[in-house]
C-alpha cells in the first residue's frame, strides 16, 4: 500500500473542459498528462513526484478508459528505457522519477534516447530533489540536460504555468525530435492552487494500435554511422527548431517595463524572487514589479536574442540561479561578452554558491543587488546598511540540541541493529556498508553502525573490495528490499556470487519500498489487482546461486537475529552469507490495522491493544536499554523519591506495542523492568471479573507491602 489514497483526488481527473481544478501541482501535472493524449507513464517513486506516482496506480480505471497505459518500473533506467515506444512511433510518452540520484541511474537509457531522438513526444518530469529538506547528495539535472542535449523547462510554481509547461514539454519535443526534461522541485510539486481543465484526451496511437503496424528507421538506432550523424543534427536541426518553438510560443516571459537594472531568474525561482521584491517594496502580491523580471521557464536551451535584448538598455542585471556550478551564470557572461556588451553581471558573488535558496537568502541577494546598483529604488530604511542582528539559526543551535534521523516508532530494522551491536561486542568491530534506504537510519546514534552509502542496491557491492582471502574478519553489508529488486540482486548479489566474495549480507525486508512512500514491490505480501507480488526474496537469492542463506520471518526476536548473525561470521562455509530479515514496515501496518481497529471498537467488537512499560521500581537507570534501541517512545523520567537521584527509563503513549525494548532488554541481559500491559476495548464479562480479581490481588499485596515496611523516629517511613 501507499503512503495514502487518492481516491478524492482521483476523482477531478474526470473533470472536463471548462471545469475548475483545485489542488497540489502535482496532481495538476497528472491532469494534464491525461489532457495531452499521453499514451503512456512510467516511472520509480522518490520525494519530489510519488504522489505522481501513487495517483496514477490509484487511477487505473480512468487510464484503462483511455487506452493510456502505466507502470511502476523497476528502476528510473527502466522507466526511461520505456520512452523507447516514442522512437518511431508518435505516441506520447512520460517518465518520471527523483533527481539526480534517479538520473544518474536513468542516464544510460536518457543519452541513447537523445542522440537517435524521438516521433512522438517524450517528456521525462523530475523531481528535483535540492536543498536542505532533501536526503540525497546535492546536484542539479541541469548538467544532464546539457551533457545529453535534451531540452529542460522549469516552470514558475503555479498550476496554470505547471500544466502549460506539460503542454509545450510535448509539443517542443515532438518539434524538435528530442526529449524533454521537466523539472519541478518541492514547492513547485505541493504548491496548491487552481486552473481551468479541459477534456481528457484518448491517445491518437496507443501502444497497442503500435503493436499492431510495427516500423522501425535504421537512422534512429544508435549505432555506427547513424550514431555519429546524431551529434550533427542535434545541432544543425533539432536545436534551432527547439529555440524556435521557444521563441515562437514565448515560454520564456518578460515582467516589468524598463528599467536601468533587471533580474533573471530560473521559473522554479520566480515565487521566491516576487517574495524579496514585495518584502523590499518593489513588488505587490500580485506580481506587479517596479524591477523588470525575466523568468527561464525553459533553462535550457537559452534563446540568446531574448537575453541580450532583455539586457541591452540595462546597466546591471542579476542571474538568480539555484545550486552549482552556475550553468545560466556562466553561459549569459560569455554571450554578453561576444556581444561586447556593457552591463554588470551579477549572480553567485551576491548570491550563494551553493544551497537553497530559501526565502532568507533570497532577499539578502536581491537586496544587496538593489543597494548597489540601483539604491534610489529602495526605502530609506532598507537603503540603509542593515545593523547587525542575531541569526535566528544561531540562537536556535544554541537552544535546541541536534535531533538526528531515525528509525520511527515501533521500526522492526531497529532490532536489526541492535542485534548487529550485540553482536560486535562479542566478536567486535566490522566493516559495515550502508545502502540507500530506511536502515540507513542505522549511521546515526544510537547505533551508529556504517561506514558508506554508494547508492540505491549497491550496500554489499561497496563492500566488495574487502573480499581478501587471508582476511581473519568478515565484511557486513546492508540492502532493503526496495534497493535489492532496484539493482542490488544483480548488481550486489549476483557480483558477489560470481567473485566468491566470503562476507555477510543482510537483506532488510519490510514488504514495501517504504522509504519512497510504501508502494509495492515484486515481494510485498499485500495482494496488488494490478500487479504481481509476493515473489520471495529468498527465491532470488537462491536463483542466482547462494549457497548459505537463512531468513528470519520475525525481526523483533533479537536474539535469534543476534544468534544468526553471529553464525553468518562465525562459519566455516565459504561465498556470500546471505540473512533475509523480514517483518512489515510498522507505519504501513498501522495505515492498514488503524481504521480496522477503529471500526472494530466503533462496533462494539473486543479489541486488545498491547502496550509496553517500565517499572520503575526495577528500573535501575543505567539507560542500557536506549543505547540499543532509541525507540522514540522510549525516554526518561524523573520521580518524586530524593533517593534516587538518576531518571529511569519510562515508555510514552506512543508506543505502538511491537516489543522492541523488551526483547532487547532481554538479549542484552539487561534488566527484567519492562512489561506488557494489555488494554482492552469493550471487554467482556469475563474481562471485567479477571480485572477487578488483579486488582484486589495486588492491593492486597502493595497493602502488606506497606505494613512490612520499617518506620522511624516520628512514623515517617
Amino acid at each position: 500500500m501507499a503512503e495514502r489514497s487518492f481516491a478524492k483526488e482521483v476523482k477531478k481527473l474526470n473533470l472536463g473542459a471548462g471545469e475548475e481544478f483545485t489542488g497540489e501541482g502535482i496532481l495538476a501535472i497528472t491532469k494534464a498528462l491525461l489532457q495531452c493524449g499521453v499514451g503512456y507513464v512510467g516511472g520509480y517513486q522518490g520525494a519530489p513526484i510519488s504522489h505522481l506516482m501513487d495517483v496514477l496506480a490509484d487511477a487505473q480505471d480512468i487510464l484503462g478508459e483511455l487506452g493510456v497505459h502505466f507502470e511502476a518500473s523497476a528502476s528510473e533506467a527502466t522507466a526511461t528505457a520505456m520512452l523507447a515506444a516514442s522512437v518511431h512511433y508518435p505516441i506520447r510518452g512520460a517518465a518520471t522519477f527523483k533527481s539526480t540520484v534517479g538520473t544518474n541511474v536513468a542516464s544510460d537509457a536518457l543519452a541513447n534516447l537523445a542522440s537517435g531522438g524521438v516521433t512522438g513526444g517524450a517528456l521525462i518530469i523530475v523531481g528535483e530533489d535540492y536543498g536542505e529538506g532533501s536526503s540525497i547528495m546535492q546536484e542539479r539535472s541541469h548538467a544532464f540536460a546539457m551533457k545529453s542535449q535534451v531540452w529542460l523547462l522549469d516552470p514558475r510554481p503555479n498550476l496554470p504555468s505547471i500544466v502549460a509547461a506539460v503542454e509545450h514539454g510535448f509539443e517542443l519535443s515532438e518539434a524538435s525530435n528530442t526529449p524533454v526534461m521537466l523539472e519541478v522541485r518541492i514547492r513547485c510539486c505541493h504548491v496548491h492552487g487552481s486552473f481551468t481543465t479541459k477534456d481528457n484526451k484518448r491517445p491518437d496511437m496507443t501502444v497497442a494500435d503500435a503493436l499492431e503496424h510495427p516500423r522501425r528507421d535504421t537512422q534512429r538506432i544508435v549505432l555506427p554511422p547513424a550514431s555519429f550523424l546524431h551529434e550533427k543534427e542535434k545541432i544543425a536541426r533539432r536545436l534551432p527548431a527547439a529555440i524556435d518553438y521557444i521563441r515562437r510560443h514565448g515560454l520564456n516571459e518578460t515582467f516589468g517595463g524598463p528599467g536601468k537594472v533587471g533580474i533573471i531568474c530560473q521559473g522554479g525561482l520566480y515565487n521566491g524572487v516576487i517574495r524579496a521584491l514585495q518584502r523590499l517594496g518593489l513588488a505587490d502580491v500580485y506580481g506587479e514589479t517596479k524591477v523588470p523580471l525575466h523568468v527561464l521557464n525553459v533553462t535550457y536551451p537559452l534563446v540568446e536574442d531574448e537575453l541580450t535584448g532583455f539586457c541591452a538598455d540595462k546597466e546591471a542585471v542579476l542571474v538568480v540561479e539555484e545550486g552549482q556550478p552556475n550553468y545560466i551564470e556562466q553561459a549569459l557572461g560569455a554571450l554578453l561578452h561576444r556581444c561586447r556588451a556593457s552591463v554588470t553581471l551579477e549572480g553567485k558573488g551576491l548570491l550563494p554558491m551553493a544551497g537553497e535558496y530559501t526565502g532568507d537568502v533570497m532577499l539578502s541577494g536581491v537586496g544587496a543587488f538593489l543597494r548597489r546598483h540601483a539604491g534610489e529604488m529602495l526605502a530609506p530604511e532598507i537603503r540603509a546598511p542593515n545593523v547587525p542582528v542575531p541569526s535566528v539559526q544561531e540562537d536556535l543551535a544554541k537552544a535546541v540540541p541536534m535531533r538526528p534521523p531515525g528509525f520511527c516508532i515501533g521500526c522492526p530494522e531497529r532490532p536489526i541493529f541492535a542485534a548487529t551491536k550485540l553482536v560486535e561486542q562479542e566478536l567486535g568491530s566490522h566493516h559495515i556498508a550502508s545502502d540507500i534506504g530506511c536502515h540507513l537510519f542505522s549511521i546515526m546514534p544510537p547505533f551508529e553502525l556504517g561506514a558508506t552509502t554508494m547508492g540505491y542496491g549497491l550496500g554489499p557491492a561497496s563492500a566488495s573490495a574487502f573480499n581478501a582471502p587471508d582476511a581473519k574478519r568478515r565484511s557486513i553489508s546492508f540492502v532493503g528490499d526496495g534497493g535489492f529488486w532496484h539493482n542490488g540482486l544483480t548488481s550486489s548479489i549476483g557480483n558477489a556470487v560470481f567473485n566468491r566474495n566470503d562476507g555477510v549480507i543482510v537483506v532488510v525486508d519490510n514488504y514495501y519500498s517504504a522509504a519512497t512512500g510504501g508502494q509495492d514491490i515484486l515481494s510485498s505480501r499485500a495482494s496488488n489487482r494490478s500487479k504481481s507480488t509476493r515473489h520471495p526474496i529468498t527465491d532470488a537469492i537462491k536463483g542466482m546461486g547462494v549457497k548459505w542463506v537463512r531468513h528470519l520471518e520475525r525481526t523483533y526476536d533479537v536474539g535469534a537475529m543476534r544468534d544468526t548473525l553471529k553464525e553468518a561470521l562465525t562459519t566455516q562455509e565459504k561465498g556470500p552469507k546471505v540473512i533475509v530479515a523480514s517483518s512489515e514496515c510498522m507505519l504501513n501496518r498501522q495505515r492498514r490495522e488503524a481504521p480496522l481497529k477503529s471500526q472494530a471498537i466503533a462496533d462494539g467488537k473486543r479489541l486488545v491493544k498491547t502496550r509496553f512499560g517500565v517499572d520503575e521500581d526495577v528500573c535501575t537507570g543505567d539507560h542500557a536499554c536506549m543505547r540499543l534501541s532509541g525507540c522514540p517512545s522510549l525516554t526518561v523520567k524523573h520521580l518524586d523519591d530524593p533517593l534516587r537521584d538518576d531518571p529511569v527509563a519510562a515508555i510514552d503513549q506512543s508506543c505502538v506495542g511491537c516489543g522492541n525494548c523488551g526483547e532487547v532488554a532481554d538479549a542484552a541481559v539487561l534488566c527484567p523492568s519492562f512489561y506488557q500491559a494489555d488494554v482492552i476495548s469493550n471487554p467482556t464479562r469475563w474481562d471485567r471479573f479477571w480485572f477487578g480479581l488483579r486488582q484486589r490481588v495486588i492491593t492486597a499485596l502493595q497493602r502488606r507491602r506497606e505494613r512490612d515496611r520499617p518506620v522511624f523516629g516520628d512514623g515517617a517511613a
